[in-house]
């Protein structure tokens, strides 16, 4: 079954109707119909009736609907992009419904984990690989699909809605994969590369929340470029460094998925990540942050996350540490500044053989 050939006549499924989804679904739609899952009647009926959801304004031949079944049924090509908190429990309310010829290309940014029964993310103080997820093995976990990509890279969803130039990669172990995401992505403002490094790419497009959220902090202190390229320099290193101990290629992470969003989302202030930084500097308190925001700041969860697995690893990875004294105990943003500006560090790149 995983060689049936896939219909250019069949509608292309996107689940999660959130920001970054509803961008996708309108890439898609300039090449063929999409069917877009989401959960909220509310959100059906203002698409159907108003053709716009968050802004965007839905092309035509983008169908909201809340039927995984059906979208499984209908479409051979589906792309998940649901925060990571919720990702396991959408495949296994969808999986029933795939097959070994489905193809499904995530868009989340985020990890999942597994803890023994009774402990919590709180509670734990390491967290090892065989603990923590990205979203392509939760798809082989939870489902029989094989062919199993994802999609990364520089893409804040207004600037896509507004047709601004820009450029995305397909990661996927299948160069078919890859073919399909090109395809059915690519157009006059928008450009598609491919790479093999599955695993790398998830890691570098998750990890750069983490340097996100700390780029948002010093623009809320009001400092200005030195401090920025300060802080994106390191924290290419620090990503690479973890990025290496959790399974991932150093040239993952020094290319569009890597180095390209992580100096996109630490500059725009259409980041979430970004704005968690930037109102934890105005001194918000994390509680208040998250209850402002309508959609999830992945890189919350991915600081507590890879601080923990640093610590399994014994990875040097100080702006991680630091920022997780900032948002779960009791660190101020000049604090961790200061702190990181003393921090004993003689060589400037170190990761290259």
């Amino acid at each position: 079954m995983t060689s049936k050939k896939l219909s250019d006549e069949k509608p292309v499924g996107v689940i999660g109707a959130g920001n970054f989804g509803s961008a996708v679904a309108n890439l898609l739609a300039r090449q063929r119909n999409v069917l877009l899952y989401a959960r909220d009647e509310k959100t059906i009926n203002r698409i159907l009736n108003k053709r716009e959801n968050r802004g965007h304004k839905m092309k035509k031949n983008v169908t909201p609907i809340n039927d995984l079944k059906q979208l499984a049924h209908e479409c051979d090509i589906l792309f998940p992009i649901v925060p990571s908190s919720h990702f396991r429990n959408m495949m296994r309310q969808v999986s029933p419904y795939l097959h070994p010829y489905h193809v499904l290309i995530h868009g989340t940014k985020g990890f999942d984990i597994t803890l023994p029964k009774g402990q919590t993310i709180e509670s734990v103080t390491k967290l090892s690989r065989n603990q923590v997820k990205t979203m392509s093995e939760v798809i082989r976990e939870e489902s029989v699909v094989v062919r199993v990509g994802c999609l990364a890279g520089p893409n804040l969803s207004k600037e896509l809605a507004a047709r601004h130039p820009a450029a995305t990669v397909i990661a996927s172990h299948f160069n078919e994969v890859i073919s399909i995401g090109k395809r059915l992505l690519r157009n006059d403002r928008f450009q598609v590369y491919g790479n093999n490094d599955l695993v790398g790419v998830e890691l570098a497009g998750v990890l750069k929340n983490i340097i996100a959220i700390a780029s948002g902090a010093l623009h809320g202190m009001g400092y200005g470029e030195n401090a920025r390229g300060l802080l994106i320099s390191r924290g290419v290193v620090e990503m690479i460094h973890l990025g290496r101990a959790l399974g991932g290629n150093t040239k993952a992470f020094l290319g569009l998925a890597g180095i390209g969003d992580l100096v996109t989302t630490s500059n725009s202030e259409l980041s979430r990540n970004f704005q968690v930084g930037n109102k934890l500097a105005q001194g918000m308190t994390l509680k208040e942050i998250l209850e402002s925001m309508d959609e999830v700041a992945e890189g919350v969860n991915t600081v507590r996350i890879a601080k923990k697995c640093a610590d399994y690893y014994r990875v040097r990875a100080p702006i991680t540490n630091t920022l997780y004294q900032v948002l779960f105990e009791d660190l101020t943003v000049k604090q961790a500044i200061s702190y990181l500006m003393r921090y004993p560090l003689n060589v400037d790149i170190d990761f290259l053989d």
